[in-house]
């Protein structure tokens, strides 16, 4: 699948999405970024059972996928009990992945709702001001 842009991500509103993760497999959101200061959110649930989740930074497409930097360590998170919800501060451009795991699972196919949002940093200029 292509990496997501920003404007792709917006374009989602409130919607949900779907992800249907087989056992014994993973799936990952590139998601492109060339604004420095953005914040990318998450929130998700799977269903049945658990999940595990990570992000990781590559500077390109190029980037060998062992020189990524890990900026969320792989983590199971109980997202069929709670919904898990995070967000990472963009500080450099480049390729930021959503890992949805589910390899520790030998029988078990998963699904991941999921929805993402990009914000912008709120700067004050003081124009409001009387």
């Amino acid at each position: 699948k292509l990496p997501l842009t920003v404007e792709e991500i917006v374009n989602f509103g409130e919607s949900n999405r779907e992800l249907f993760i087989k056992s014994s497999t993973y799936s990952i959101i590139p998601i492109t970024i060339t604004e420095v200061g953005l914040t990318i959110s998450w929130i998700f649930s799977s269903d049945p059972k658990s999940i595990s989740f990570s992000v990781v930074y590559q500077e390109s497409e190029d980037t060998p996928l062992d020189q990524c930097k890990v900026l969320i360590p792989m983590t199971r998170c109980n997202s069929h009990k709670e919904t898990i919800r995070g967000q990472v501060k963009v500080r450099n451009s480049g390729i930021y992945t959503l890992i949805f795991d589910n390899t520790f699972s030998r029988f078990i196919s998963k699904r991941v709702f999921y929805h993402l949002a990009v914000e912008r940093p709120v700067i004050y200029d003081g124009s409001d001001f009387p």
